[in-house]
């Protein structure tokens, strides 16, 4: 059951051309069960209509302060606490900056103001306009008051210029709300560290050792544990894919990089290692591009990598509870990860196909055989985010019952 199941979302539109994102969000949210009730205000109602906005939410839409019929029954006090959680976006400067100030001068802020629920916020600007001094002050205030945010990114913006201002993305906004509720879920209390991508070794400034995995696996099984109620830490190498909303993720390029960061941050419950991480590097890395030299290739020497898993899964002490590892292979895929189960000392290993023609890597679908101390367990092909939510089920059935949640845990 998807942790949205019953909850109920008060949308709040400010005005801002991303508002048109919202009515993705709306569907994604009720999708999974959730319920919204959106407040338009008169700047959004200038980017998207209430017929749309409550065709997708199937309720009535609100905006008016002074409605007879609905401040009768004191609405805005109604709408603040009728819900589980009040979600802004876009939220544009204007209203961040009245939030901020207690001001309740329209529907929207009087809710906002009269609310005793959480509150998240996609701020979505000009980039000049975030950058701006007192946009950042303003933020700093509502996070103070334990007001969560999600973005905003970085990207070309409706005006033409480029920079940060972007409102999230709705698959992100939906993510952080998922992720806010899933503090309940089964893995709340619990730490993830998960890495996903390739790694980078240079030869020289242009060239490097890489290979092809997309990241696509690693940032699904992030995002599945963070909605699982796990905070979740992603080491990536570098990939093309935005991250995980809900997840501490931090970008490195070389294997050395990445298991600095996964050190970094341990201790963790559990670890799923499934970066494709590059077995050798560059002994000595050229500090300056290389340069032909008639017809003969330069003679590369290369040195192995640190084993991250192997690392992992013999850190004593700071061991995570569940280590878990991926095996890439292109023949006897089974077999082959067996071998490496035992010799890598981790808890699963989860073997696919990547040989040419898999469809594995760069792909949308996956192909897993789940295997540990007590056999295999061959999965139906299925896409990497259902992969994703069934390795998910089956950590937190493993490391269940969770710990108590502590409050220093739960980020605003």
């Amino acid at each position: 059951m998807s942790s949205l199941a019953g909850k109920r979302i008060l949308l709040i539109i400010s005005g801002g051309i991303a508002a048109y994102k919202t009515l993705e969000t709306i569907r994604r949210v009720r999708e999974r069960g959730g319920a919204v009730r959106c407040i338009l205000t008169k700047g959004g109602a200038q980017f998207v209509t209430p017929l749309s906005l409550a065709a997708l939410s199937e309720d009535k839409v609100y905006g008016d302060l002074f409605s007879l019929t609905d401040e009768s029954e004191m609405g805005h006090i109604r709408l603040s606490r009728e819900a589980d959680l009040a979600v802004v976006a876009p939220a544009s400067a204007d209203i961040l900056a009245k939030m901020a100030q207690g001001r309740a001068d329209d529907l929207a802020t009087a809710a906002l103001l009269a609310t005793d629920k959480p509150v998240l916020v996609a701020p979505a600007m000009n980039s000049r306009m975030w950058e701006h001094a007192a946009t950042q002050e303003n933020m700093a205030v509502l996070k103070a008051r334990g007001i969560l945010s999600v973005g905003p990114n970085e990207g070309d913006m409706a005006c033409g210029e480029f920079g940060f201002g972007r409102m999230a993305e709705p698959e992100e906004i939906l993510g952080a709300i998922e992720a806010f509720f899933g503090r309940d879920a089964p893995l709340a209390g619990r730490h993830a560290l998960v890495t996903s991508g390739p790694t980078f070794e240079a030869i020289d400034p242009v060239r490097f050792i890489g290979n092809r995995s997309s990241g696509r696996q690693g940032h699904a099984i992030a995002l599945a544990l963070a909605r699982l109620g796990a905070r979740t830490t992603l080491v990536s190498g570098p990939t093309g894919l935005s991250d995980p909303a809900g997840v501490e993720t931090h970008r490195v390029e070389s294997a050395q990089e990445m298991l600095a960061a996964c050190e970094a941050a341990l201790p963790c419950d559990v670890a799923v290692c499934a970066a494709a991480v590059s077995d050798w590097r560059a002994k000595e890395p050229h500090s300056r591009k290389m340069k032909k030299n008639g017809k003969t290739p330069p003679e590369l020497v290369l040195t192995a990598n640190p084993d991250i898993l192997a690392c992992l899964s013999a850190t004593g002490n700071t061991r995570p509870r569940l280590v878990v590892g991926f095996a890439a292979e292109t023949e006897k895929v089974v077999e082959h990860a067996q071998a490496k189960l035992a010799k890598k000392g981790c808890d699963w290993i989860l073997a696919n196909d990547v040989s040419q023609g898999s469809g594995t890597f760069g792909g949308a679908q996956n192909t897993i055989h789940l295997i540990d101390a007590h056999g295999v367990d061959s999965w139906p092909r299925m896409s990497k985010d259902d992969v994703a939510a069934k390795l998910g089920a089956r950590i937190a059935k493993a490391l269940a019952p969770a710990p108590a949640v502590k409050s220093e845990n739960l980020k605003s």
